[in-house]
């Protein structure tokens, strides 16, 4: 597959430029007391809820950024105002030089989504008079669109599939087809939102492919997902929000080093282990009688030390020793909040 982006400006200056974003809500506070609902009857005090504060930072073109948090982080808030669907109450935001709740009909004509709770596609009509509906919303040419069209289907291997009512495709080949959906006018911005919820590994594997293959045709993607799976596979870079604040914006391996020199170790052992009091062990689960994982801090206790002294113990007969899930890391920066920013990239000024 050729270029996908050719004949299009490709921008030094950064694609997405965010500076100083808030976005508050004012809420109605509902008393619990009788006498307080009594009250709001008459008079409901109103109180200040801050979804997103003060965020800022820059989008390269070309980047794979996945934007995590828990929920009520402000990650959807965040990407509403991203993609022109909210106004924020302060603060600027230029991407692809444009301001995406101003100019909205140019910029919308750029990007593309996928939603992997909500679909594109028509129910009872199958996906290829939903592309060609596409086509007339966007005004791609008849020879654009057939060629766009030729180069996803044999990427996504589609075929007769895309034939088919939507009603009887599989979430698989749903999910294939809503990419289709979302690239066909060749957008140069992705927005993905759990892209392979309620997928099987190979149906996964085959969207992560896709994404991969677009990204390195210089489409750039912004990922939000809860499966932890994705950010391993697709992720160079992690945004991590959190109570509407940026916690940690870092590569994955710099999430991990965050954590220490931490390693994840599973053991079958002659006997059963009991509860260790080495320094830097802890017992993170008890697989079976006789199978354990555990997490060693091999700056308090080295590998070296650790396997020998289990090993006198216990008896180690297998042994697997692996980087600290990606799960755990999560974990401890969605536990430390705010506490723990230290953002690596300063943003640019936007002009």
């Amino acid at each position: 597959m050729t270029g996908f982006l050719i004949g299009r400006d490709v921008r030094v200056k950064p694609m997405i430029e965010v500076r100083n974003l808030t976005k508050t809500y004012m809420t109605h506070e509902r008393g619990h007391t009788l006498r307080e609902v009594a009250k709001n009857l008459f008079h409901r005090p109103m109180k200040e809820v801050k979804a997103v504060h003060d965020l800022s930072f820059t989008v390269q073109q070309g980047e794979m950024l996945a934007f995590l948090g828990p929920n009520g982080a402000g990650k959807s808030t965040t990407l509403k105002m991203l993609t022109g669907v909210l106004h924020p109450t302060s603060g600027e935001v230029r991407a692809l030089g444009l301001v995406p709740w101003k100019q909205r009909r140019q910029y919308v004509g750029r990007i593309g989504a996928v939603f992997g709770q909500k679909s594109q596609l028509l129910w009872d009509i199958p996906p290829v008079d939903a592309f060609y509906m596409n086509k007339a919303i966007y005004g791609v040419g008849d020879r654009e669109y057939k060629q766009t069209l030729d180069e996803l289907v044999l990427l996504l291997e589609v075929g007769d599939v895309m034939r088919k009512p939507t009603r009887q495709l599989s979430l698989g080949e749903r999910m294939k087809c809503e990419f289709i959906m979302a690239m066909l006018h060749r957008p140069e911005l992705v927005f993905l939102d759990e892209p392979t919820i309620g997928l099987d590994m190979i149906a996964k594997e085959n969207i992560r492919g896709f994404i991969r293959s677009m990204n390195s045709q210089g489409v750039t993607f912004i990922l939000t997902t809860h499966d932890l799976g994705d950010v391993e596979m697709l992720a160079e870079r992690v945004m991590v929000i959190n109570h509407g604040a940026i916690v940690v914006d870092d590569s994955l391996s710099g999430l991990r080093a965050r954590l220490g020199e931490k390693k994840s170790v599973r053991l079958t052992t002659e006997t059963a282990v009991t509860e260790e009091g080495l320094p830097g062990l802890s017992i993170v689960e008890r697989i079976g009688p006789l199978e354990i994982a555990v997490e060693v801090d091999t700056a308090l206790l080295p590998l070296k030390r650790f396997i020998r002294e289990f090993n006198e113990s216990y008896g180690i007969i297998d042994m697997s020793i692996e980087q600290l899930p990606i799960e755990a890391v999560m974990k401890e920066l969605y536990t430390e909040g705010p506490s723990f920013v230290s953002a690596t990239r300063e943003p640019e000024v936007i002009k």
